[in-house]
């Protein structure tokens, strides 16, 4: 990929009399708003030659054009992390994220993410911003994830999961015995007083989950979680909200219970589970570039086939 962005573009009829800021929005689509605007005011985006404010009234006939150079986005480090990847394209490249796997460099993880990795696979990320990344999973949650390779694609992903148009189901186990699904619409922010937390709070963004009920057990339920938003810790809160929290989140989970004369091998695994039990199953979108439909499936990892395997036989020793 050139380091170099040249593109040029005469202004149509149709959008003769706008500003300059629109106009390069409708020309040069592939590109955000903000990024543009950017380009003007660097004067890396000029009209006949000119360099223009955003506000700017642009003629008809004119000429548009980008002559900018694509910016590393940061100072991170490629390592080499093995990824298991599920597909690979010019555009894009979906992975499918194990348990323990930071996302993205923070406070206390400076290095050894997600996003290193992908650095070392393809360097040429350090041009697009976070390297690609256009949606998160926690730390210890598996399952599937849309990486963007080019600022073109990564453009078009953004607007689509801002659209709401990208499908995202998930599946968890919960403690509690959920009677039917539903939805949960509770806007999500800050804690008030636990700053590491997010909660439903007055004021918060809005946040939409719709839930299924795939199997219950005694004191469990396995259940499918479909995002309609995608806040912070977004399933982890509303599942809590409702009083059925996620076995094994170390955050959100509250108060153990365990129902009476439960077998003692179910009983360890679940009060030594290692983390939230969460797993990013489903994830279909429209391909950047071609617009064709995909979808991709990532099977249940192993820790929560064994603890279903646990639940089921708990029960049946209890029904059979």
């Amino acid at each position: 990929m050139s380091d170099i962005i040249q593109l040029s573009a005469e202004v149509p009829s149709e959008l003769g009399g706008q500003r300059l800021d629109q106009v390069a929005a409708q020309l040069f689509s592939e590109y955000s708003r903000s990024r543009l605007a950017t380009w003007i005011k660097e004067g890396a985006l000029t009209v006949d030659g000119a360099v223009l404010r955003p506000r700017d009234t642009v003629h008809s006939g004119a000429v548009l054009s980008l002559n900018a150079q694509r910016e590393a986005q940061g100072d991170w480090v490629a390592q080499d992390i093995e990824l298991n990847i599920v597909h690979e394209d010019d555009h894009l490249l979906v992975l499918d994220k194990p348990a323990g796997l930071v996302v993205h460099p923070a406070a206390g993880h400076a290095d050894g993410t997600l996003l290193n990795a992908l650095l070392h696979h393809v360097p040429a990320l350090a041009n697009v911003p976070r390297a690609g990344i256009v949606h998160r999973l926690d730390k210890d949650t598996t399952g599937l994830m849309v990486v963007a390779k080019t600022l073109e694609a990564h453009t078009h992903l953004v607007a689509q999961l801002q659209e709401r148009s990208v499908s995202r189901i998930y599946e968890a186990i919960v403690s509690g015995v959920v009677v039917s699904g539903g939805t949960v619409d509770a806007p999500i922010g800050r804690h008030s007083q636990r700053r590491q937390q997010m909660a439903v709070v007055t004021g918060g963004k809005p946040a939409v989950s719709h839930y299924r009920v795939l199997e219950r057990f005694r004191a469990y339920t396995h259940v499918r979680v479909k995002l309609e938003t995608g806040r912070t810790h977004q399933i982890r809160v509303h599942m809590t909200h409702i009083g059925y929290p996620l076995v094994g989140d170390p955050v959100y989970s509250g108060r153990f219970r365990i129902p009476p004369a439960t077998n003692p091998t179910l009983v360890k695994t679940l009060r030594e589970f290692p983390r939230q039990a969460l797993h990013a199953r489903f994830l279909e979108l429209e391909h950047p570039v071609t617009g064709e439909r995909l979808s991709w499936e990532s099977p249940l990892p192993e820790d929560l086939v064994w603890l279903l395997s646990l639940l089921r036989q708990d029960r049946e020793a209890f029904t059979g």
